[in-house]
Formats: structure tokens, C-alpha cells, sequence
């Protein structure tokens, strides 16, 4: 039996990361939240400071922390400041929230190969930033596009190919 590890990541709103990221090989759950802002307990309409982050739970036999940070990105935008598709604001940035040095290490390495990639237009603007209490979003966020089929997301896979 596999022990199973986490990972938190940020790259605009949480809908649509957490409905491409449930499919994955070796993602074993998802949820949606609350990281890296100024209160404690944050809501939709209270999280000054706070992202909208995705944390995965994986089995690190079947997936590893690189294979992840390669798919967030590939299926978001980490070159706009605070901002993926008509949602803007710091809630919307594109984050890393690292758990010890050798994911931040990992996250380094990830965001230099996908600048010397050239695949986009601008510089990775993604933030590493020390790991932060991850809050549960309210339940209605959760699997939000599986229960709204035809609700907003602006995440999709832009690059078939991998970085890695």
C-alpha cells in the first residue's frame, strides 16, 4: 500500500484546475480552497489575500510532484500577473505553494524549463511561496464543473506536449 503525498497549487480559478486535474493518473482526490492570504477561515466572499488553490492528494508510484507542476503548466497561463482568462486579481495569481526544499527545488527547475521552452510569449510569473494553510472552499466549489457541466472555466491544455 502506497503512501500517498499532497501537493498546492494555484493558477486561477479553482473550477476548472481541479476539473482537469481529476482525471490525472495518480490523482487520487482533489479540492478546492483557500491558500497563502491574511485571515484564517476564509469564505468566497472573504479571502483578502488568498488564492484559489487546488490541493492533490497522489500516489507518488504512479505520479511524481515534477509530472504535476509539468501538467499546471500546460493547462493554465503562468506568464499573466494575477490574472487567467476574465477573472483578475491576486486570487487569480498563478502559485506554487512548496512544502519543503526539494519541492521548491523541483518547482525552480520546472518554472527554467518552461521559459527555455519558448512556448509562450512572456516569462513564467509563477510565485513559490512557503507552504500556507490550506482552507477547504464551501462545498457548492467542490467539483463545481461536475455538478454545472455548462459552467465558466478558463482552463484547458494548451500544450499537448510535455516539458519533461
Amino acid at each position: 500500500m502506497s503512501e500517498y503525498k499532497k501537493a498546492y497549487i494555484a493558477g486561477g480559478c479553482f473550477w476548472g484546475m481541479e476539473d482537469l486535474f481529476r482525471t490525472r493518473p495518480g490523482i487520487i482526490d482533489t479540492e478546492v480552497g483557500y491558500q497563502g492570504g491574511e485571515n484564517e477561515n476564509p469564505t468566497y466572499k472573504h479571502h483578502p489575500g488568498h488564492a484559489e488553490g487546488l490541493e492533490l492528494t497522489y500516489d507518488p508510484n504512479v505520479t511524481s510532484f515534477k509530472a504535476i507542476l509539468d501538467y499546471f503548466f500546460r493547462m493554465h497561463n503562468p506568464t499573466t500577473v494575477d490574472q487567467q482568462g476574465n477573472d483578475k486579481g491576486s486570487s487569480y495569481r498563478s502559485a506554487i505553494f512548496y512544502q519543503n526544499d526539494e519541492e521548491k527545488q523541483i518547482a525552480e527547475e520546472m518554472i527554467a524549463v518552461v521559459d527555455a521552452s519558448g512556448k509562450w510569449d512572456s516569462k513564467v510569473v509563477t510565485t513559490l511561496e512557503p507552504f500556507a494553510p490550506f482552507w477547504k472552499a464551501e462545498e457548492y466549489h467542490q467539483d463545481y464543473l461536475e455538478k454545472n457541466p455548462n459552467g465558466y472555466t478558463c482552463h484547458y491544455l494548451r500544450f499537448e506536449e510535455s516539458y519533461i
